[in-house]
């Protein structure tokens, strides 16, 4: 539950700068919806690109969004390394334009490349610069920007080690407000679950994750074999014709490419199975879903690794690396889904650790910044 509302000083402005993935878009939107909560007079607007998924997530959210040229650095030789710095200059063109215009007493970052030409020119125009983390291990641009920001807010205790000493605010990562209300028994109604029946949630972001679908696929007979078992198995796009054609139908298989409510997802799920993107860890938290968690051996730094120690270090989930993944699914699902106390003792870990104010909480340092700044400067 947020505080009462105690900013009412007329006329701040506050741009978030975020692209590419909804683990960096979702917790802008998050915290721009808590701003308006706590001050609703607060002018909001995003920095984005046309090509990636804020630009229409962000719109939808109920916000306005301006377009920055940017593109990451390519790691070999190629014609986009030749064209990598002009887009560059572009990119710190286009912010320093949007921020002259725009105004904002505060910019805030969430990652994506996006948020580093935004953030710098932020910097070089006086603006303070507030960047949020949403992972164990920090991504490139926000260790850059970390070192002109004004406070760093994150999600994980390790990320730490990667910010300069006294700018971190550890505060969790942002996840919708709605998820932590969500009613059993209506969720169970919602994914037509009989009275009595336990369900396993496996999932693997919009796209799919293959390893997991392929576990699910090698091992659905042995689980639905257990006649108390509902499995909710979302797919993702890149999966699910081939999967929908293999499968053959069963009454307690519910088999979906995408999952349109998350909060009835949790709430029916007695265990989860997915990878350890760091929204879906706090969001995992928040609801206090048990999970076994496969982190994906793709990503920068294994990140994924890092998000999930830290739900299995305080007893909220099992970490299964994806090599062993084949050969322990079954057995590990079979015996935590027949072990009710020890999903008791993992349903209360990750609620201890679950930050369900994070949003509010990063709403209201942004609003300090920017009331600081309307101070100083009006």
């Amino acid at each position: 539950m947020s505080s009462p509302r105690r900013h009412s000083v007329l006329g701040l402005r506050v741009l978030f700068a975020c692209g590419g993935t909804g683990g960096h878009v979702y917790p802008a939107i998050a915290i721009a919806d808590a701003l308006r909560e706590e001050a609703p007079d607060v002018a909001i607007a995003f920095a984005g690109t046309r090509d990636r998924m804020e630009w229409e997530a962000v719109p939808k959210a109920g916000y306005p969004i301006h377009a920055v040229t940017v593109t990451g650095f390519p790691r070999t030789l190629s014609l986009k390394l030749a064209t990598f710095p002009f887009k560059l200059l572009k990119g710190v063109t286009d912010s320093w334009t949007l921020i002259g215009g725009f105004d904002p007493d505060v910019v805030v970052g969430t990652g994506g490349y996006v948020a580093g030409p935004v953030g710098f020119a932020a910097n070089l125009r006086g603006v303070p610069l507030a960047i949020q983390e949403q992972n164990a291990y920090a991504g490139a641009t926000n260790k850059l920007l970390a070192k002109v920001a004004d406070r760093v807010f994150i999600a994980f205790e390790a990320a730490k080690d990667y910010f300069p000493e006294g700018k971190c605010v550890l505060t969790g990562n942002p996840v919708r407000a709605d998820l932590a209300d969500a009613d059993r028994n209506a969720a169970r109604d919602h994914f037509e679950v009989a009275e009595g029946q336990r369900v396993l949630l496996a999932m693997g972001g919009s796209l799919g994750a293959g390893p997991i679908n392929d576990a699910l696929r090698t091992n659905l007979d042995a689980l639905l074999a257990d006649e108390s078992l509902t499995v909710i198995w979302q797919t993702g796009r890149r999966y699910f014709d081939d999967l929908k054609r293999q499968m053959p139908d069963h009454p307690r298989l519910r088999l979906l490419q995408y999952l349109d409510r998350m909060d009835f997802a949790y709430a029916a799920a007695d265990l989860a199975v997915c990878r350890a993107g760091a929204i879906t860890c706090s969001e995992l938290a928040v609801t206090g879903t048990p999970s076994i968690l496969v982190p994906s051996p793709n990503v920068t730094a294994d990140h994924q690794t890092k998000n999930a120690a830290a739900l299995a270090d305080a007893g909220a989930a099992l970490l299964l690396p994806e090599p062993r993944l084949a050969d322990e699914f079954l057995s590990n699902v079979q015996a935590l889904l027949n072990n009710g106390d020890q999903l008791a003792v993992m349903e209360m870990a990750a609620l201890a650790i679950a930050r369900p104010d994070a949003a509010q909480e990063i709403a209201r340092e942004v609003l300090d910044l920017a009331t600081q700044t309307k101070e100083v400067t009006g």
